[in-house]
């Protein structure tokens, strides 16, 4: 956190916002950014300001990107006076405004609104400025609720009060109402017709995309958009309105609320085929009928993750629970859920075995850069940097990274180091490096002064309070922030710019100094120590992407754009794949018969059943089906394993 220092010169952010278009075109943001400009220099005596617009953008909330950087640089202490031309120019959310307005106090930032002519410089100008809110916030909601209350009435008398048009209709001007297109109602009811034929939204999506049928914007079809057309009512005639919540949640709301129109415009499918098709899909649910799922899961490496044979990003999901209760997530080419796999691609793979390998790379990578020094950060060859960051257990069944990462990841290691990267030009002093040097020991004091404090509060005689801990450690972090922001400040200034930049903004993160003191990452350890939320934070800023085939990571892309590829040794030879041999063969007749009787398995049904390890139920599972006991059928987590015998 750094504080505007009271002889700095004063510096004025002019912020203008107009929420459509029209208003932009009317001339008002020039006619804000005019005013501004005026009051500044003629009635503040600020001559030096900048001006940051929005066009276009609501004011309900602050989640605009020139909002954003202005806060951002406020935050830098770049200035010292926030001008606006009405109060609701920021925002009419009372929250959002209260939050930022103690930001701007926090930061000695004095507000100003030109048109309510007041300032927060003063007590009565504070206040004021409050009770303006209030109103504001109001009449937003006053708006709100005369817009809702037209628009309920407009749909009791069935009309389209907009949204997206389904496929098989298309907008009439005349009619003001969708209305049937012929050659997409085909598509709808062969969608229909297909369905009642398999009874599985994949098949008929699988189909659909293998008979090059598109979606409405040419898409592909997935088990979900097939699903939505199955369950709208609006091909049967009934026009539904007000049944989800409009908050972004897309929560269905209490039935009580909604509002339904039978028989409002031609129907495109039978009411009796309707509901025969929504029996079967009811029927195929298998979760709790009436309820909802719900965005409650954090994983790790959400679309971080991508197929090394197809290049598509892999879908997270949840991984069967482990025997000690533990849930990992699972990763699967998202390619299966539209195709019968044409990629022969059926990558999958769970955080117990991507985890271990991406953060403990990370921990090493940040130990490389923490252990380079002027005199041995050049002596080091590219085997050293290979053998430092292929350290641990995670790494047993890696041969090597390829030859141009370690070369690059060689010059992110003495990148600001070596004393040709400081040296001036002759003749002039070397006053950036003295200061550079001393930025860095800095840095080096406040972080050995956090680790002191950890170790005081967890292990210390005398029993420190939280509160005093917690307000202790934000200024040590505070402090730590600051030198890093002066190291990236003469860097940039002397043209050395380190690629390795994003590694001390994870610094940032607790999770940092649990990987920097740690040789082997216990996954689940960290897990329970810092929340999946955090971890997953961390992850983003560091990695921004990995390619994995057949379970195992082949490259990881960092965020300063390096790319580490890894080459494995042979199948055979990897001491983490050892399977248990032979041992899968006593369960063979168990199998059979289980699948005869039961009827068909998923693998973990098998695993369940055997006690097998997963590799060796695969071997054994394979072997039937060399022998044509066992057919696969499905793809991904669909996957089920049918008898196949004579006797079927």
């Amino acid at each position: 956190m750094t504080f505007m220092p009271p002889e700095k010169k004063k510096k004025a952010a002019l912020y203008v916002r107009v929420s459509t278009h029209h208003q932009i075109d009317k001339d008002s943001l020039p006619l804000q950014r005019q005013d501004l400009i005026n009051y500044a220099k003629y009635v503040l005596h600020i001559e030096d300001y900048e001006i940051f617009e929005d066009a276009g953008y609501s004011g309900k909330n602050t989640d605009r990107p020139m909002y954003r950087e202005m806060m951002d640089r406020i935050r830098k202490g770049e200035f010292s006076h926030l001008l606006v031309w009405k109060i609701d120019r920021i925002s009419r959310n009372l929250r959002d405004f209260s939050d930022m307005y103690d930001e701007l106090k926090k930061y000695k930032v004095t507000f100003i609104s030109k048109n309510e002519q007041f300032d927060t410089s003063t007590a009565m100008g504070e206040a004021m400025l409050k009770i303006i809110l209030v109103f504001a916030e109001l009449e937003r909601q006053l708006t709100s609720e005369r817009v809702t209350a037209v628009m309920l009435s407009r749909a009791e008398q069935g009309l389209w009060n907009g949204a997206t048009v389904p496929i098989g209709f298309a907008w009439s001007e005349e009619e003001e109402y969708p209305v049937a297109d012929d050659e997409e109602t085909a598509v709808v009811r062969y969608v229909y017709d297909l369905y009642e034929k398999l009874m599985s939204t994949g098949e008929v999506a699988f189909q659909l995309n293998e008979e090059n049928v598109r979606t409405k914007r040419g898409g592909q079809w997935t088990p979900k958009t097939v699903r939505d057309i199955l369950r709208n009512s609006f091909y049967i005639g009934t026009y539904s309105y007000n049944k989800r919540e409009s908050d972004g949640s897309h929560r269905l709301r209490p039935e009580s609320e909604w509002i339904v129109k039978p028989n409002n415009h031609p129907a495109v499918v039978s009411e009796e085929q309707f509901e025969r098709v929504n029996k079967i899909l009811t029927d195929n649910f298998k979760g709790i009928i009436g309820t909802q799922r719900e965005n409650i899961h954090t994983h790790v490496f959400a679309k971080k993750l991508y197929c090394g044979v197809c290049g598509s990003l892999l879908t997270a999901g949840l991984d069967a629970a482990r025997a000690d209760g533990f849930q990992p997530s699972r990763y699967t080419c998202s390619t299966n859920k539209t195709t019968r796999n044409i990629h022969s691609c059926n990558s999958f793979v769970s955080d117990i075995l991507v985890a271990p390998f991406i953060l403990n790379y990370v921990s090493n990578l940040i130990r490389l850069q923490d252990s380079s020094n002027p005199s041995a950060a050049s002596k080091r060859s590219l085997t050293d940097i290979s053998r430092m960051l292929l350290r641990g257990s995670a790494f047993i069944d890696v041969a090597g990274i390829d030859r141009e990462a370690l070369q690059e990841t060689y010059l992110m290691s003495v990148d600001g180091y070596q004393k040709e990267a400081y040296s001036m030009p002759e003749g002039e002093e070397t006053g950036g490096s003295l200061a550079l040097e001393k930025a860095k020991k800095e840095r080096d004091r406040h972080t050995k002064a956090l680790e002191r404090l950890d170790e005081l509060y967890l292990y210390g005689e005398e029993a420190m309070s939280q509160k005093d801990f917690i307000l202790k450690k934000n200024k040590i972090v505070e402090k730590i922030e600051e030198a890093e922001s002066e190291i990236r400040r003469l860097l940039t200034a002397s043209g050395v710019i380190t690629d390795h930049s994003f590694l001390n903004d994870a610094r940032n993160f607790l999770i940092a100094q649990a990987l920097n003191h740690s040789r082997d990452i216990d996954f689940k350890e960290l897990i329970d120590g810092v929340g999946k939320e955090a971890l997953a934070d961390f992850v983003d800023s560091v990695v921004d992407r990995a390619t994995i085939s057949d379970k195992c990571v082949m490259s990881i892309t960092f965020k300063n754009g390096i790319t580490h590829s890894f080459t494995y040794f042979p199948k055979e030879e990897r001491k983490t794949q050892i399977q248990e041999r032979g041992k899968y063969k006593q369960f063979i007749d168990t199998v059979l018969i289980y699948l005869k009787e039961q009827g068909p398995a998923s693998r973990t049904d098998i695993e369940k059943l055997t006690n097998l390890k997963r590799s060796s139920v695969y071997t054994l599972l394979q072997e039937l089906m060399d022998q044509d006991l066992v057919v696969k059928k499905g793809n991904s987590v669909a996957i089920r394993y049918f008898y196949n015998g004579d006797d079927a």
